[in-house]
C-alpha cells in the first residue's frame, strides 16, 4: 500500500510493511525499536479509498497516546514523552512525528482481544440469529444497540495481512496462546475496557466495544498493550446524550461509519471503489476531530 516515506529512509529507517492504515519502519540503529507511523488513508470493505483523511493518522496517535497514559497497565511505548519519540537521537520531520510512535518490538500474540458493552454491529446481526454473540448466550428481546448485563469477551483471530479475521472461541485462544496467557489478556481486556468507559462516560461519551492488541515483552516478559488503543478506528463510541434520547441518531458513531453508509449507497462492491466526495472527506474528519476534543479537552 505505501513504498514508504523517502525522508524516514534516509533517517535510515527502513519500511518493514504496511496495513491499511499504519506503516512500520524498522532501523538498524534502533534494535528491538520499531517506528509506527499511522496515515491519512481510510478503508472500507477491505478496499483503501481515495482520498484520505487529512489529519486522521495525527488524530489516532494523539487519541492512543492519550489513553496509553491514563490506563495504568504496561504498553508498547519506548517511554512517554512525546510518543517515544524524545529517545531518538535524530527528530523526525515535524509531520511524520504527528504520526508517530516509537515502540519496543514485542513478540505479538495472533488475537484481537475484542469486548462488546453493548449489542451493535456484527453482534446484533448474530443475535438476531442465535440468541448469542461468538457463542455467549444473551438474555432474549434485547434490541439493536442495548446495554449488555455486562461486557464480553469476543476474541479475534488475527488473520496474515490481506486475509479476514476470525471469530474464535476462548477456548480457541487457549489452544493458540496457552491457558495462562488467554487468561491473562482476557481479564486485562476486560478491565481495561471498565476503566475506558468510565472515563468515557465522565466526559459524556459512551465506549460500545473496542478491540486490543497485545504482545510480550522480551525483556521483562510482561503482556504489554501494543498497536492503537481506543481509537475511532478500533473502537465505538457514541454520544451519550443522544443515545439517551433515542431516535434514530442516537448511534450515530464517532468514527468513519459515514465513509461506509455512502460507499455502500453508492458502490455496487465490485471493482474500483468511488473517489470519496469532499463533503464526504470533510464530515468525517469533522468526526474524529470531535471525539479528541470531546475527550481531552
Amino acid at each position: 500500500m505505501s513504498a514508504g516515506d523517502p525522508r524516514l529512509e534516509a533517517l535510515r529507517w527502513r519500511h518493514e510493511y504496511s496495513g491499511k492504515v499504519r506503516d512500520l519502519y524498522l532501523s538498524d540503529t534502533e534494535p528491538g525499536r520499531a517506528l509506527v507511523v499511522a496515515s491519512d488513508r481510510v478503508s472500507a470493505f477491505d478496499h483503501v479509498l481515495e482520498p484520505g483523511i487529512p489529519g486522521k493518522g495525527a488524530l489516532l496517535t494523539q487519541l492512543s497516546l492519550w489513553w496509553f497514559g491514563r490506563l495504568g497497565v504496561p504498553n508498547h511505548l519506548v517511554e512517554p514523552t512525546r510518543g517515544g519519540l524524545a529517545a531518538l537521537q535524530t527528530p523526525l520531520p515535524p509531520d511524520v512525528a504527528e504520526r508517530a510512535m516509537l515502540v519496543k518490538r514485542l513478540d505479538m500474540f495472533p488475537i484481537e482481544a475484542v469486548v462488546r458493552g453493548y449489542l451493535v454491529g456484527s453482534g446484533w446481526a448474530e443475535y438476531q440469529q442465535t440468541q448469542a454473540v461468538c457463542g455467549i448466550p444473551l438474555p432474549a428481546g434485547l434490541s439493536n444497540g442495548d446495554r449488555l448485563p455486562e461486557p464480553i469477551y469476543t476474541p479475534a483471530y488475527k488473520a496474515p495481512l490481506g486475509e479476514h479475521d476470525e471469530n474464535i472461541s476462548y477456548e480457541r485462544t487457549v489452544e493458540l496462546v496457552g491457558e495462562a496467557d488467554a487468561a491473562a489478556i482476557r481479564e486485562l481486556s476486560l478491565r481495561v475496557f471498565a476503566d475506558a468507559s468510565a472515563i468515557a462516560e465522565a466526559r459524556g461519551v459512551i465506549l460500545a466495544d473496542t478491540k486490543f492488541e497485545f504482545g510480550r515483552d522480551p525483556e521483562t516478559g510482561e503482556i504489554t498493550l501494543a498497536d492503537e488503543v481506543l481509537t475511532s478506528d478500533s473502537s465505538r463510541y457514541w454520544d451519550a446524550e443522544l443515545y439517551a434520547a433515542g431516535g434514530e441518531h442516537r448511534l450515530d458513531s464517532f468514527d468513519k461509519q459515514i465513509v461506509r453508509d455512502w460507499l455502500a449507497a453508492n458502490w455496487d462492491k465490485t471493482g474500483t471503489p468511488p473517489e470519496l466526495p469532499a463533503e464526504i472527506v470533510e464530515r468525517t474528519a469533522a468526526r474524529y476531530r470531535e471525539l479528541i476534543e470531546r475527550l481531552t479537552a
